[in-house]
Formats: C-alpha cells, sequence, structure tokens
C-alpha cells in the first residue's frame, strides 16, 4: 500500500523505492517481490524514469553529464542511461538557453569572458566538446587529434 500512495504522488526509481520502503520499515524480503510484481504490472519502469529525469533536467538547462551523476545518485547506470542522454534532441540548444539566462545575450568578447561562461556551463554539466562548440572556441585547435 505505500508503494502505490507514493507512487501515485511521482514516478520513481526502482532502488529510489526500494529504499523508501525499507527506510518506512518494511522488510527486505517482502520489498524485492513487490518491486518485481510493481515493474510486471508497468507501474514501475526505470526506463520510463530515466526518459522522464533526462528531460526534465535537461530544460532546467543541465547537460549530459550532471543528469548521468544524478541518474547514478538514482540507482540508473549503464548502456540505457546512455542511450536516453544521447538520444536527447539538442543539447546545445539547452546550452545556449543556460548561457543567456545567465549572461544576457551579449556573447564574450574576451578571453576571461569565454573562460567564465566555460566554467559555469561546464559546472552545469556539458561537456568541453558541446562548450567549445557553442562559445566559438576553435575546435581545431582544442582538439586531441591530429589529422
Amino acid at each position: 500500500m505505500a508503494a502505490l500512495d507514493a507512487l501515485a504522488r511521482r514516478d520513481y526509481a526502482s532502488e529510489d523505492l526500494r529504499l523508501k520502503l525499507l527506510e518506512k520499515g518494511y522488510d527486505a524480503s517482502v520489498v524485492s517481490p513487490l518491486l518485481d510484481a510493481l515493474r510486471d504490472e508497468k507501474l514501475l519502469d526505470d526506463r520510463r524514469y530515466a526518459e522522464n529525469f533526462v528531460a526534465y533536467h535537461a530544460a532546467r538547462g543541465q547537460g549530459p553529464l550532471r543528469i548521468r551523476v544524478d541518474l547514478r545518485r538514482h540507482g540508473l547506470q549503464g548502456p540505457e542511461v546512455q542511450e536516453y542522454l544521447d538520444s536527447y534532441p539538442d543539447w546545445i540548444a539547452q546550452l545556449q538557453k543556460a548561457r543567456l539566462k545567465k549572461f544576457g545575450a551579449k556573447p564574450a568578447t574576451n578571453y576571461a569572458d569565454r573562460q567564465l561562461q566555460a566554467r559555469f556551463l561546464g559546472y552545469r554539466g556539458f561537456t568541453s566538446a558541446q562548450i567549445r562548440m557553442a562559445l566559438g572556441f576553435d575546435v581545431e585547435l582544442d582538439s586531441d587529434e591530429e589529422t
């Protein structure tokens, strides 16, 4: 009953719900079969949770690196998480929205401003390649690959 009450309010990752039920004092031997039954009924779905999590946090201006770490905290990791992160339509657009919200429409005019913005966007969880592309750093000079 406690599991259904929790799921009625919001979606949970399996690990989050398991920990919540254990904290409430339910025995682990009861919790595991209950979670399996909820998965069978599609009331508990880690795939759906990860898809919604990625979409929500990306819309809030967070990048793929930060979202991956947050999903790991919820007990979700591996190829499925990478699949959802890779399938997100446009990380660059989200990066530009986050930059615009924090720094305004005026582009960075000097190296110090670009570094400040790059640090901020790195903290938000965007990759260095995404940051270089969005801020106009010379990708060829910063690349580790030799042509």
